[in-house]
């Protein structure tokens, strides 16, 4: 393939593994987990499943569609689906995908850094009084280490990303996601030999309806939407390569399947370690990051079996959640700028790249003492101005805008003819229904979305 060929998924099975590895990222690992222990459980993991079937999956066809018709970027794609005008949602998505990647990185980078420091107490041992709060707030802290695990992380999705879709993204998918998958499932197994995996089982697939609160409804809602990828033209960026023999409902299903056994999976691990634990119940919650890189790296080596050699594997994958997830958002930026503005390939890669790094530092620099990144905080308080501004602005305005505008795209401005035409192809699978599923695009998908706006200007949060 050369540089200015855009170019197809080889197989179904690659695109799916690249579409899921743009799905799973560290919402799957830490965020869902966080979510499902705030909202009790059980009856919230019933809703959340009832959401993905009823909304994230619908949307996902709906983008997967609009860009495999039309074989070109968010911005492109939504313009020859709807209209000219609807240029506008599709360069909406990709400045969402713009800022998202440049504070995402971030977070990416902590896990090198924890993935070298978890290796060096495998070694060494775990220095006798060590506080993981003030590990994390030294890392977090320290500009120059900032600075480099970010752009480290940069470099990598860059690398990726530059050697285009099949050579790049789908080759590093299908070595990186089975990886991800074989760390999860050994991680399993060492937590269900734990004394409390037992009672984490019973507290996440038992619903009790009577812990179940209004508020845990709209957080079921909104994480099935965000978890997926959806509303910033990613799932329309990578349908944009899916050759016509491939199917859009059959990739759909798998990834959407794939997305959320990974963090039911991962939910499962964190729960049997926090209810193995004496009191460590008591500890859990306050915010997704305690959970993540607080909690758990002493836990490896305290209570979990084969924990040193379970916790740097734990870091690599998130590590490799994190960056099957970044080159994803790059190459939205990336196809808008070979689409639209002409550019090869590697040239738009550094470009794309280069410019999303400038916001990156930001990011990175907004956890340490810098008073000017502490005045942007414009949502909120706290010194991580910049990062939280735009961790507020895309969560809860560009993406819920993004994929209410898309919804209405797919379901009352394309014609039936031309969305059927993309979904009933003689590839579906028996158990798809188009009738069903233009029920739930054009009514049910966009009042649940508009549902996430109401709750965000009444003021909830969900970055």
């Amino acid at each position: 393939m050369t540089e200015t060929t855009r170019g197809n998924w080889t197989s179904n099975a690659g695109f799916v593994l690249a579409a899921t590895g743009s799905a799973i990222g560290l919402g799957n690992l830490w965020k869902f987990p966080f979510i499902t222990w705030e909202n009790n459980g059980g009856a919230f993991v019933l809703v959340y499943l009832i959401c993905i079937a009823a909304v994230g999956l619908p949307i996902m066809m709906a983008e997967l569609l609009i860009g495999r018709r039309s074989q070109k970027s968010a911005v492109g794609a939504l313009k020859e689906a709807a209209g000219p005008l609807w240029g506008i949602v599709g360069g909406w998505g990709v400045i969402a995908a713009f800022i998202l990647l440049s504070y995402y990185t971030v977070i990416a980078g902590w896990s090198l850094y924890y993935f070298a420091k978890t290796v060096g107490w495998s070694i060494g041992g775990l220095p006798g009084g060590t506080s993981m709060g003030d590990v994390f707030n030294a890392q977090s802290g320290n500009p120059g280490l900032q600075l480099a695990l970010s752009l480290g992380f940069s470099i990598g999705t860059i690398a990726v990303v530059y050697f285009g879709v099949q050579r790049g993204i789908e080759r590093i998918a299908r070595i990186f996601l089975p990886i991800l998958f074989g760390i999860l499932v050994l991680m399993l197994f060492s937590a269900l030999g734990m004394s409390g995996s037992g009672e984490a089982l019973t507290f996440i697939f038992r619903p009790n309806f009577g812990a179940l609160e209004p508020k845990s409804i709209l957080e079921a809602l909104g994480h099935s939407f965000f978890t997926l990828s959806l509303g910033m033209g990613a799932m329309i960026t990578y349908g944009s390569y899916i050759a016509r023999n491939q199917s859009v409902v059959k990739a759909s299903g798998m990834i959407v399947l794939l997305d959320t056994l990974i963090a039911l999976v991962a939910t499962v691990i964190m729960f049997s370690v926090i209810f193995s634990v004496a009191g460590m119940a008591d500890e859990v919650g306050g915010s997704t990051v305690g959970m993540l890189f607080i909690s758990l790296p002493q836990l490896f080596f305290s209570e979990v079996p084969f924990g040193s050699l379970l916790g740097p594997l734990f870091y690599v994958l998130v590590a490799l959640a994190a960056l099957t997830s970044t080159m994803s958002l790059l190459e939205v930026v990336t196809s808008y700028m070979i689409d639209e503005r002409g550019l090869g390939r590697h040239k738009a890669t550094f470009i794309s790249g280069g410019a999303i790094f400038v916001f990156t530092i930001f990011a990175a620099l907004s956890f340490t003492d810098t008073p000017f990144l502490s005045t942007l905080n414009i949502f909120g308080e706290g010194k991580d101005g910049w990062f939280s501004t735009a961790d507020h602005f895309v969560s809860n305005w560009m993406l819920p805008t993004g994929g209410l505008f898309i919804t209405l795209a797919a379901g009352w401005f394309m014609t039936r003819k031309a969305t059927e035409s993309e979904l009933v192809d003689g590839t579906q699978p028996g158990w798809f229904r188009y009738g069903a599923w233009r029920v739930f695009i054009r009514f049910v998908a966009p009042a649940a979305v508009l549902a996430i706006i109401i709750a965000v200007i009444l003021g909830r949060d969900f970055s």
